[in-house]
């Protein structure tokens, strides 16, 4: 296995590769509340991540990791700064184009399923792509499905499915429309240890076979560990990065952040 590497990361640092960014901030400013209560949750964070790879953030509660993507996806207002999907700034986009732009160029994982009770796996599956208005790829599903072995359970409805197996609905559903990016957050959290392998599994195969692009947040070092790198998050900022992670290696640098 290869060896962990770290790079400290000075504050206004962007992507700096050669390799494509799927998603950027630059100088990312996020601010809660106001006055005495106000809370900067992110302080000009300047961040790429590559396209084609399996990037995850971490840092300890509180330390904008979440609000860092949520930033990037565009579910959460920017008070400074700018985010990149590809060459596309969000905030030089229209509601209407964001919202386009989530559901044909993004796909979301989160710790809760969001899946609809009274559709089937398959119809959760393909529900972005039936609520765009545009055909299947029957191919392209096949292979979805195939590989997140799903293929027996496409008529069961969420309840009659484990937590692991509607997770991987979700992923499934994720992948649907060949998003440009996938955005993970906390997937695994409400899993058995068991079946969040089973779907750390399938995203570092999206990765892998499909040249998908996933930037995922957890707390969890054997998760982290499956990624190509590792963006480290403390007090709003980006303070470290580590490539080619172990999890004795996240643990070590964990232990260094107060709190966790």
């Amino acid at each position: 296995m290869a060896k962990a590497t770290m790079t400290t990361i000075r504050a206004g640092d962007g992507d700096g590769g050669s390799v494509p960014s799927a998603a950027r901030a630059a100088k990312v400013v996020k601010v809660f509340g106001s006055g005495p209560t106000e809370v900067q949750a992110l302080k000009e964070v300047s961040i790429g991540f590559d396209a084609g790879a399996f990037s995850a953030i971490m840092g300890p509660s509180g330390s904008g990791k979440s609000t860092l993507l949520h930033c990037l996806c565009g579910l959460e207002p920017l008070d400074g700064g700018a985010v990149f999907i590809g060459d596309t700034e969000l905030g030089k986009l229209t509601e209407r184009q964001r919202t386009l732009l989530r559901r044909d160029r993004i796909g979301f994982v989160f710790q809760t399923f969001n899946l609809i009770p009274v559709l089937t796996a398959k119809e959760n599956i393909t529900l972005p792509m039936l609520m765009a208005g545009t055909k299947v790829d029957e191919g392209w599903f096949d292979t979805v499905v195939e590989t997140l072995e799903l293929t027996d359970r496409l008529h069961h409805r969420p309840t009659e499915l484990s937590g692991g197996q509607q997770q991987r609905v979700a992923v499934a559903r994720s992948l649907i429309t060949k998003p440009d990016i996938v955005f993970a957050d906390e997937p695994t959290g409400n899993l058995d240890s068991h079946s969040g392998g089973e779907v750390l599994g399938f995203l570092r195969r999206a990765v892998d076979n499909f040249d998908q692009s996933v930037v995922m947040v957890t707390h969890d070092p054997h998760a982290a560990a499956q990624a190509d790198r590792i963006v480290f998050l403390d007090d709003g900022r980006i303070v470290d990065e580590m490539f080619t992670p172990t999890v004795e290696a996240v643990l070590d640098r964990m232990k260094q952040f107060g709190g966790e």
